[in-house]
């Protein structure tokens, strides 16, 4: 569905916890999640830990929403 989606136009970001699936089906942005249960969270961290620990993926994912890339792109959450 993610390639359909590009090829409309609409630029589409993959989260996901395993990398290797999303270059399988051939998403062009990939940011990395977490962990299988907990793909945007980590409950072990704190409120506030697990609360920046987010906004740093989305962030991730917004900011490669807006890069123009060519081909597969695998954006670190730093």
């Amino acid at each position: 569905m993610v390639k359909e989606i590009e090829r409309a136009g609409i630029p589409v970001v993959h989260v996901c916890t395993v990398t290797p699936i999303s270059m399988t089906v051939g998403a062009n942005r990939i940011v990395p999640a977490v962990a299988i249960p907990h793909p945007l969270g980590n409950p072990s961290l704190s409120a506030a830990e697990e609360k920046q620990l987010r906004r740093k993926i989305l962030t991730t994912a917004l900011g490669a929403l807006s890069t123009e890339v060519d081909g597969q792109t695998i954006f670190e959450v730093k």
